[in-house]
């Protein structure tokens, strides 16, 4: 499973790769999974710390296609992970545009109509520069329906929630503390059933990933793909791949309304047959008077 150089680049690591001033795209191609479309993807991203973030299109075989990860939606995941408070400028492939579903994704950010996209032809010259309002000026976003003080997608959140009993003694420990702690960051303002996911790989290491939600619901994002984002980004499995994944736990309400169980399990159990799934249930913790 080959890997890309970094998935985050510093501002000295951008500017020798030339990424920077603002952002332009490698030439070489990235890592990506693209077996049904071919379409490689690759989408840049600067953010307030002035690190450069890189996402990438992933398809998974033997799933709908549905359930593949937009190259847009990886570097928001990525970004996510990585603490990182705003997108400022945006970067996809030579010739392309963000697509419908992923510039509805993106309004979940705060000030994201002022995000700049930065467009060029197939050849990757002629350069524009547009906002995301220009490419979504009729929208449906999250300021019509949250109040202002709602954190959005990127900005800090705990939804204070805690394990429910009784406690069941599962194999890999470091699991269940990494997927309560991805659910308590977990963004799902609309349908408040936040989710999140816990991933280990054959050598012990921990990856996680948490629902990412859209006022749209479509291109939300589920908890798998953004644990994947994560074990993509911090190189896990090796040549494996997927399969390497040995471990996975989902977090989630018991009484959710949206409940990722039955796709979290058909996910893992096509592209990591070896993985050992198991679920547990949190609830809110009280609020004292």
């Amino acid at each position: 499973m080959a890997q890309p150089s970094s998935f985050v680049l510093t501002p000295k690591e951008a500017k020798s790769a030339s990424v920077s001033d603002p952002i332009h795209l490698p030439l070489q191609d990235p890592f990506v999974l693209a077996p049904f479309s071919t379409l490689k993807v690759i989408a840049l991203g600067i953010g307030s710390s002035g690190q450069v973030f890189v996402g990438v299109n992933v398809e998974f075989p033997g799933l709908p296609l549905h359930h593949s990860i937009h190259a847009e939606q990886f570097l928001v995941a990525n970004l996510a992970l990585n603490s990182e408070l705003k997108l400022n400028y945006l970067a996809v492939s030579p010739g392309v545009a963000p697509c419908g579903h992923c510039r509805q994704f993106l309004q979940e950010i705060r000030e994201a109509p002022e995000i700049k996209i930065i467009l060029t032809d197939e050849n990757g010259d002629n350069e524009s520069l547009v906002s995301l309002e220009s490419l979504l000026p009729e929208r449906l976003g999250p300021d019509s329906l949250l109040p202002e003080n709602v954190p959005r997608l990127l900005e800090p959140c705990h939804n204070g929630l805690t394990l429910a009993g009784p406690v069941v003694p599962y194999r890999y420990p470091d699991l269940k503390p990494a997927g309560l702690a991805a659910v308590n960051r977990s963004y799902a303002p609309y349908s408040k059933c936040p989710s999140g996911v816990a991933l280990v790989d054959r050598q012990g290491k921990v990856y996680s990933g948490w629902y990412m939600e859209s006022v749209a619901y479509n291109p939300s994002l589920g908890p798998v793909q953004a644990a994947l984002v994560d074990y993509m980004v911090r190189c896990g499995g090796g040549d494996g791949g997927f399969k390497e994944i040995v471990g996975a736990v989902l977090v989630e309400k018991k009484d959710a309304e949206v409940r990722q169980e039955q796709t979290a399990r058909m996910i893992l159990e096509t592209i990591a047959p070896n993985c050992d799934f198991k679920v547990f249930h949190c609830y809110e913790i009280p609020k004292e008077n």
